[in-house]
């Protein structure tokens, strides 16, 4: 038995140890990540409409007409424009669509929505210039781009404009002249960069105009702000010290993890904690994403600042940022997932993993009874109120909206406006099985599973738990520190209070402590 104990404390201990390094592991990675996070800024529409865009873009001079410096357009006197703003559009051909033939008289063109295959990329108007031949996108350096409407490719016709607003509003007069937006235009895309130093940030901002092939437009916008200049104040310098402190640890993780796959081959993938090691040991691509980004900063700032005529492709940096961040999150997510490893050792802790192992397969069938049942009212609200209601406008956004029916965040309002009859009849039937009953089932087997889990629990052989060794380890510590006396301590005082005799009840009171 004492063997028994020995061995568990001794085990106990490098768990503890573990975990000890795991958690300044995982504050390291919470100070850096975090301060990595991209910034989203909204801003209305209506605020960017109330002045005409030229005058909004370009800020020449103070509220008491006194010029700023020259060729340079401080946005709200704070924010310096880098480079020029490009103007961006995407077309389609004509004749991309099919018309019925006994319509084909009374229309002559005809412009479908924006595909790949449907983008017209032949060169119109004066013919000459990036306005009116089409670039690739490898050759402009961008991406594609997701819009209200469709999504578009980083190709197409493009105008940069100047460093002043006269010469800017000539551009766009020359544009307007020779008719540079026609039927065939699908999207209009706005982009600049900006960069205010009051507080050291980068914004790359992008305004779309959506042309959809039912007519109309729909306008939408995207600001990002990065902090592109990375080491300023103190704090900066001391998350690069948790940035070198990280790797170090990344470094740490790969070794051990390489060494246990050599140890145990295969058989360590069949261990879900392993599993979920490997994938924060994918930190290193994250690593690497944030080396190639401070070097795309620097060089795109030097040539920024050799030819301020030019427009700074920002796109390819601010898409890494995101890629950047969605790692990152993921990394952090399952980074704190893992402390579970550990606190299961405590037998209060155990009793969720315990639970829900146990429960999985009943879990398995009931989810397959619940999505059948799911999914169908899905279908049937797509059906009923998809052309009549935004939330059910798609059989993926029905789902979504189901969910947030059994959140409670739902209007029921729109669905009755929409079908008096079997809006109704949906919303109740709904609520009825999937709230009250499937709910309530699902309740129902975890806590049975529970229930079993910690009476199996109260059964077992009390063992040597973390919280244990902790105590122990605290108690060591305030003996040694001589804040605490030990048992012999008592009875030596005992003793000597005694005058050397000390009955067997108090030599039991002084053993307990």
């Amino acid at each position: 038995m004492e063997d028994s104990d020995s061995s568990r404390e001794r085990y106990l201990r490098n768990v503890l140890r573990e975990m000890l390094t795991y958690i300044t592991f995982l504050i390291t990675l919470c100070i850096c990540k975090y301060t990595f996070r991209n910034l989203s800024v909204i801003c209305s529409l209506e605020t960017f409409a109330e002045g005409p865009f030229l005058n909004g873009m370009y800020w020449e001079v103070w509220y008491n007409n006194k010029s700023l410096p020259e060729n340079q357009s401080f946005i709200y006197y704070e924010n310096l424009l880098l480079g020029v703003p490009r103007l961006r559009q995407v077309k389609v051909r004509n004749e991309s669509c099919s018309i019925h033939e006994d319509l084909r008289d009374e229309v002559q063109d005809c412009y479908n929505i924006y595909t790949p295959t449907n983008e017209d990329t032949a060169a119109f108007g004066p013919k000459n210039g990036t306005a009116w031949v089409y670039t690739t996108e490898s050759e402009m350096n961008g991406s594609s781009y997701w819009g209200q409407v469709s999504k578009y490719g980083g190709g197409g016709y493009y105008q940069d404009l100047s460093r002043t607003k006269e010469e800017s509003t000539i551009q766009l007069q020359f544009l307007k002249d020779h008719l540079w937006l026609d039927r065939g235009s699908r999207a209009v895309f706005l982009d600049f960069s900006v960069y205010n130093g009051n507080i050291n940030l980068f914004c790359i901002a992008r305004l779309l105009v959506e042309f959809p092939a039912t007519g109309g437009v729909v306008t939408s916008w995207q600001f990002q702000t990065v902090r592109l200049i990375r080491y300023v104040s103190s704090w900066d310098y001391f998350v690069g010290v948790c940035e070198v402190a990280f790797c170090l640890f990344i470094l740490y993780y790969v070794v051990e993890e390489v060494l246990e796959i050599r140890i145990h081959r295969l058989h360590y993938f069949k261990s879900l904690w392993n599993c979920l090691d490997v994938l924060i040991v994918l930190s290193v691509v994250a690593i690497i994403m944030n080396i190639t980004r401070t070097a795309m900063v620097g060089n795109l700032l030097k040539g920024l600042l050799e030819n301020h005529t030019a427009h700074p492709s920002f796109e390819p940096l601010a898409n890494l940022q995101v890629q950047f961040n969605n790692m990152a999150a993921v990394i952090i997510f399952f980074s704190w997932v893992k402390l579970f490893k550990f606190i299961n050792f405590n037998k209060t802790m155990s009793q969720l993993s315990s639970t829900m192992s146990r429960c999985a397969k009943d879990l398995v069938g009931f989810a397959i009874m619940f999505f059948i049942i799911f999914l169908a009212y899905a279908q049937l609200a797509y059906l009923v109120f998809g052309t009549q209601v935004n939330d059910f406008s798609t059989f993926q956004a029905s789902i979504f909206t189901q969910f947030r029916i059994i959140l409670g965040d739902f209007n029921f309002s729109e669905i009755e406006e929409a079908n008096p009859v079997l809006g109704p009849i949906y919303f109740t039937t709904f609520v009825f099985f999937i709230f009250f009953i499937l709910m309530n089932m699902f309740l129902a087997i975890i806590n049975d599973t529970y229930s079993e889990v910690k009476a199996d629990m109260s059964q077992q052989r009390s063992e040597l738990e973390m919280t244990d060794l902790i105590r122990k380890g605290c108690n060591k510590a305030l003996i040694k520190l001589r804040l605490k006396k030990t048992a012999v301590d008592d009875i030596s005082d005992s003793l000597r209070q005694a005058g050397g005799k000390l009955n067997f009840d108090e030599l039991r009171q002084d053993l307990k402590g």
